[in-house]
């Protein structure tokens, strides 16, 4: 029911001194099949052909960019008979941000089959391949805000090297540009003025660090905006943020 990689992960972690039970909990897999694995560690000759070395993404800039895509809106799921699902979910009034999500991901894998799944109110972008928990190893069972999301030393490289798209990524996901508004009294007469600003909002105290610190490494002054209490939203409001943000993000299309 799983794919290769992800058996010899959890061969890896057992065998490394860690209990069937954590296992379990951290992988998702019942320990029942973890301790049958257990006794008959060897892939299934059947498989074999199945199994081919793990590859790293053919394009650092486009998984830069798809990182932050996955930490915002992407999720992983098994496929019964070897392999994996990655879907990112896209707003259906972002048709741009659906194309560019496809395309980052052919980047990233060119030879693994991307297609559109249409759903309520948004689009799954969806891609079947052997590699999708080797490249995005902050997959887990449960809701990313539940468990410690952490980059592996290699994605820390990519996103140094390639900081803004790891940032546009994010704010295509869960993020967004604005424009606010206030009125003021000038001569007697009521001016509207307006200013842009971007938001990033996602309950993970640590995807919102990895937010905050890319914006920080780049220059970018940022704050977070509690609302009901909750500090889940990060904001860019000064004008020279704003304006560094615009020149290498810009609104969704």
């Amino acid at each position: 029911m799983y794919d290769i990689a992800t058996r010899m992960r959890v061969l890896a972690l057992v065998t490394g001194g860690r209990s069937v039970n954590s296992v379990s909990k951290e992988t998702g897999i019942s320990r029942s099949a973890i301790r049958a694995r257990q006794s008959r560690p060897e892939p299934r000759p059947r498989l074999l052909h199945h199994a081919t070395p793990c590859q790293g993404p053919a394009d650092q800039a486009a998984y830069a960019y798809l990182l932050g895509l996955y930490l915002g809106d992407g999720c992983i799921s098994p496929h019964p008979r070897g392999g994996q699902y990655l879907r990112i979910a896209c707003a259906d009034a972002w048709p741009g941000l659906i194309e560019h999500c496809r395309v980052a991901i052919t980047a990233v894998r060119p030879g693994d089959t991307v297609s559109v799944q249409q759903k309520q109110g948004c689009v799954a972008v969806t891609a079947y391949g052997h590699h999708w928990t080797c490249l995005f190893p902050q997959h887990g069972p449960g809701r990313k805000h539940e468990r410690p999301i952490v980059l592996e030393d290699w994605q820390r490289e990519i996103v140094d090297a390639r900081p803004w798209e790891f940032l546009r990524g994010l704010i295509h996901s869960a993020g967004c540009r604005i424009t606010n508004w206030t009125t003021r009294i000038v001569g007697g007469v009521s001016k509207r003025y307006e200013y842009p600003r971007y938001f990033f909002t996602n309950t993970s105290d640590d995807i919102r660090r990895l937010c905050t610190d890319t914006m920080t490494r780049v220059g970018v002054w940022w704050t977070v905006l509690a609302r009901g209490g909750d500090p889940f939203n990060v904001s860019v409001a000064r004008r020279e943020s704003v304006a560094l943000m615009d020149a290498h993000i810009g609104p969704k299309h």
